[in-house]
């Protein structure tokens, strides 16, 4: 570690200038259920390198874990071993662990402050869905992430989804990816993200993505918002803990698509709504629709310069804000949606797009995985 690093004592690296650079985000679907190697998703972030500085970087994947797929991954990020014992006595209480493991990880080393690594592959138990006969299996998730991200001194829960992972810390994202070994993962899916903090400090757990059950996000820009959006989320049982505007983000998108069914088009409509001067121009009955979004939604409504690459089980969301203040770049080929502030981030893994475009502002791309891809026997694609 070099003399322009300094560490405090909450174990966060601080560089003591700020550099002129901006978020790199990047992602990859297959519709078809093709599993490619997480080498792919590192060489199409690594083609962004300027627009980070080294304080973060991370990766989300979908289809990773095959043999658990009906198990909640839970990945964690401890500071000692007594946190790992007390989140591990909690979540006893609640969950049948069929596997604890430490996470795979490459000796890097200019990764020296990085924090104790472990995953879990767990299930509520039945005696507890007895108890928690309103509470489906995703809120019981829920609410155990928001308990040990806001009340376990040193334990914080990264990712929490099905047969999907987060995988992020303190570093240029190429580095994370080394470090993780994502070369070895195979994934229908994949997002990765540089980080240039903007109001923030460097610490593992503030690296993109953020995620909350299989919802995951990485972000370029700002959520100048993120005061309201927390207050309103808080009245829904979501607790920010994370130190950083884009968590709200996640959380958005499970309380808008999976507590209150909104469609993806109607949630993305919802944190990016016309403006009201555009709202009145609309036919009558899109006028009523986008008013009472607007009305009902208010405090889920994104404010300040952002692109966003949302996944989930079903698909990838890329939307920008409303008047398009940060890049993003869109291109298909076959059965294959990319997303990237740059479009060399595209063209990298894959040479010849047959199309390639730049979204307008609040209006969202979305890709979805095919119904016969879940069921279909997974399998391998290279892609150049």
């Amino acid at each position: 570690m070099t003399d322009q690093w300094r560490t405090d004592r909450h174990k966060k690296l601080i560089r003591p200038e700020r550099d002129s650079a901006g978020c790199a985000i990047s992602g990859l679907l297959n519709e078809d259920g093709a599993l490619v190697d997480g080498s792919v998703i590192m060489r199409s972030i690594e083609n962004m390198h300027e627009r980070a500085n080294g304080l973060g970087g991370g990766f989300a994947a979908y289809g990773l874990y095959p043999d658990y797929a009906e198990h909640y991954a839970f990945h964690l990020m401890y500071d000692d071993e007594r946190s790992r014992a007390e989140t591990e006595q909690f979540l006893a209480v609640t969950f049948d662990v069929a596997q604890a493991e430490p996470m795979p990880t490459a000796h890097i080393e200019l990764l020296r402050q990085r924090p104790l690594l472990w995953r879990y592959f767990l299930q509520p138990k039945e005696e507890v869905r007895a108890r928690q006969y309103d509470l489906t299996d995703d809120d019981i998730v829920a609410r155990c992430v928001m308990h040990v991200n806001a009340r376990i001194e040193g334990a914080f829960v990264f990712s929490s989804g099905k047969n999907m992972g987060c995988f992020k810390g303190v570093g240029f994202p190429e580095t994370i990816g080394r470090f993780f070994r994502l070369e070895e993962y195979q994934a229908w899916m994949w997002t990765a993200h540089g980080r240039f903090p903007t109001n923030t400090t460097g610490w593992w757990g503030g690296a993109h993505p953020f995620a909350l059950l299989d919802w995951a996000v990485v972000h370029n820009g700002e959520v100048s918002s993120y005061g309201i959006n927390r207050r309103y989320l808080a009245n829904f049982g979501y607790h920010c803990t994370m130190q950083t505007d884009t968590e709200v983000i996640a959380y958005l998108f499970d309380l808008l698509v999976r507590k209150h069914g909104l469609s993806v088009e109607l949630a993305c409509k919802a944190v990016a709504p016309p403006l009201w001067s555009e709202i009145e121009c609309l036919p009558p009955q899109e006028r009523e629709l986008y008013r009472a979004l607007r009305i009902v939604y208010g405090g889920a409504l994104l404010n300040g310069p952002f692109s966003i690459v949302v996944t989930h089980a079903g698909g990838m969301i890329g939307l920008n804000d409303r008047i398009k203040l940060r890049p993003m770049v869109a291109a298909r080929r076959g059965r294959t949606l990319y997303l990237a502030s740059e479009e060399a981030a595209i063209r990298v893994i894959c040479a010849d797009p047959e199309c390639l475009w730049r979204p307008d502002g609040g209006e969202p791309v979305i890709g979805r995985l095919q119904p016969a891809a879940k069921a279909a026997q997974p399998r391998e694609v290279t892609i150049a």
